[in-house]
């Protein structure tokens, strides 16, 4: 028998995702975001929430753009970090050691340490309770060659890793392939 819990902010997986922008002076910053994911197939486009009171939200207002760098697991301490202090007062960059990369697509800087980044212009968004929702075009996506396999990025290559809410409040690594989607279910007994 299921209990009921109550209505909290738990989903699995919640992707760790690092969003980077510029702010009003053209300083590069970034910020962790687990409130994100792909939103829509045509465009292409992914959804970020950020509350209003965080440093990107006013550079997200001003720019008009963002990108989306995936960090993998060996880089959980500085998203983490990312996560705690506000580009407002902390060079992000500067702390943790990473490498501000300006897009040639959007006005916006990403990570590159990270291999894989998505390439982001804001086309909506709206406001839901102390969040902001974001929906971003993606323009394009960039991946370093070491993570491509035939048909794209593969996961196991670039080791993301996942954020559980509520009381767990820790990161975890990718699990194992259960098999192969729109195939599996073909049978489903």
């Amino acid at each position: 028998m299921k209990k009921s819990i109550g209505a909290k902010t738990i989903l699995y997986p919640t992707p760790v995702l690092i969003v980077g922008t510029y702010d009003k002076t053209g300083k590069p910053n970034v910020m962790t975001v687990a409130w994100g994911g792909i939103c829509c197939t045509t465009p292409p486009c992914v959804s970020i929430s950020v509350r209003e009171a965080t440093y990107t939200y006013g550079s997200l207002m001003e720019q008009k753009a963002f990108t989306i760098s995936i960090p993998p697991e060996h880089y959980a301490k500085q998203a983490d970090f990312i996560g705690l202090v506000s580009g407002k007062d902390t060079d992000k960059f500067v702390a943790t050691g990473l490498t501000p990369m300006k897009s040639d697509v959007v006005n916006a800087p990403y990570v590159d340490e990270f291999p894989l980044v998505l390439e982001c212009k804001v086309i909506h968004y709206h406001k839901i309770g102390i969040h902001t929702q974001f929906i971003g075009e993606i323009l394009d996506i960039k991946a370093d060659e070491e993570v491509l396999g035939e048909k794209g990025p593969e996961i196991e290559k670039i080791k993301p890793f996942m954020w559980a809410p509520d009381s767990h409040r820790g990161y975890y690594a990718v699990g194992r392939h259960l098999g192969k989607a729109f195939s599996i279910g073909k049978k489903p007994k």
